[in-house]
């Protein structure tokens, strides 16, 4: 199974890319689900036809090949698979002393519709019956939050209610000094449904096969946001296999007059901008030219596909997910070890570190994770870090109250 994430700032185009992308794989025999997890959907428009939660087929012109298209509902998601686990949630808040009113504002979750958006691309995917699933994200800020939802989730959810609490029976209910021990065992179930559906996306966004493909129009402005996408990615262990610069204006060549020097002083911009990205990153760039006329449609779709990867496969350059190594080593307390994360820095980025018990906290650009430390480590305390272009090195030595114990 291949997963694409195509994301990028609001604007950008991304969603005509996607189902170009998608037209594409079609056309050259493959089973493709193109699907829209954007508020704003706008991927039935692109295909020119309608759309709905489940997949429906769209065939190509002029040829015997078809994709399957969906955009998911995230209203009737909430409504229907999250009021049960909201509910499981309340009780177990009330039953460890929260008010009923407390509870109820815990329990409305910031992101949910992101989460559900996910899980469906996830059953979808799970199916089988597509060798690739395209999804078509929000904008960036939107898919950097869906992104992270499952592992912040996850990590909370065991904090509060640890999977071996759930693995008794009774055990909750005794806990909270009720008698209800049908209820409260099916509050465990619920709970570790959602366990499990976490576990699943995590597991998902990890898989080899999964990755994202940015895309930007050649403007300064979207390409500083690029670039910090890229490190909020790479933060998040999560592969990018490449950018598609979007709307290029044509090379008016050897032709004059102002609107010729007009498009020649503004592609010229664009080419500056495009050259700094290629200076910033290894990742394979495709451009993409402003089109008079917008491409609406099957045949249009087509066309734009095949200007956008030409002869090369559209799912190749898959990278390896960005490297977290320890090197260094040693039995005493001279000992030194570096943890190596493969993080892209652009010069302006706000870097901060904490050590908080068994996890690192690395925070970039207001963006944080919790980066749990292999075992020898929990056992150091850290002596200082480099930051470069290239990633990120911090420095541990052995704790003396820990280490020989």
């Amino acid at each position: 199974m291949r997963i694409l994430l195509l994301t990028g700032k609001g604007g950008v185009g991304k969603t005509t890319l996607a189902a170009a992308t998608a037209a594409r794989i079609a056309a050259a025999g493959r089973k493709v689900l193109v699907v829209s997890t954007d508020p704003a959907h706008s991927l039935a428009d692109a295909l020119g036809t309608e759309l709905g939660a489940e997949p429906a087929e769209v065939r190509l012109d002029g040829s015997h090949a078809v994709l399957h298209a969906a955009e998911v509902q995230t209203r009737a998601l909430v409504d229907g698979t999250w009021r049960e686990l909201r509910e499981h949630l309340r009780t177990m808040l009330q039953g460890a002393g929260v008010g009923e009113v407390d509870a109820e504002e815990l329990t409305v979750l910031p992101g949910v519709e992101d989460l559900l958006a996910l899980s469906e691309v996830h059953r979808l995917a799970a199916t089988g019956l597509w060798d690739t699933v395209l999804v078509d994200c929000g904008p960036t800020a939107e898919t950097l939050r869906l992104l992270a939802l499952p592992e912040s989730l996850a990590g909370y959810l065991e904090r509060l209610f640890p999977a071996h609490r759930r693995a008794v029976r009774g055990l909750l209910a005794g806990i909270a000094g009720s008698d209800q021990v049908q209820r409260w065992d099916a509050v465990a179930d619920g709970l570790g449904r959602l366990a499990e559906r976490l576990s699943a996306l995590k597991n998902m966004l990890a898989d080899p096969g999964t990755s994202v493909r940015l895309v930007l129009t050649p403007e300064s402005v979207v390409a500083a946001e690029t670039r910090r996408t890229l490190t909020a990615l790479a933060l998040q262990q999560i592969r990018v296999d490449g950018l598609i610069a979007n709307r290029v204006v044509p090379d008016p060549g050897s032709a004059r007059g102002a609107a010729a020097q007009w498009l020649r002083t503004r592609r010229r911009e664009q080419e500056d901008v495009l050259d700094s990205l290629r200076s910033a990153t290894d990742l394979p760039l495709r451009v993409v030219e402003h089109r008079a006329a917008e491409p609406v449609g099957a045949e249009a779709l087509q066309e734009l596909g095949a200007e956008l990867y030409g002869d090369a496969d559209p799912l190749e350059n898959l990278p390896a997910a960005p490297a977290m190594r320890v090197t260094g080593g040693g039995r005493t307390l001279e000992a030194e070890y570096d943890l190596r994360i493969a993080l892209p820095l652009h010069p302006a980025a706000e870097l901060d570190l904490a050590r908080i018990g068994d996890e690192l906290a690395i925070t970039v650009d207001g963006r944080r994770r919790l980066v749990a430390l292999p075992a020898v480590l929990r056992r150091c305390v850290v002596t200082g870090a480099i930051a470069g272009d290239d990633g990120l090195t911090v420095r541990f030595r052995p704790d003396p109250e820990q280490w020989m114990r």
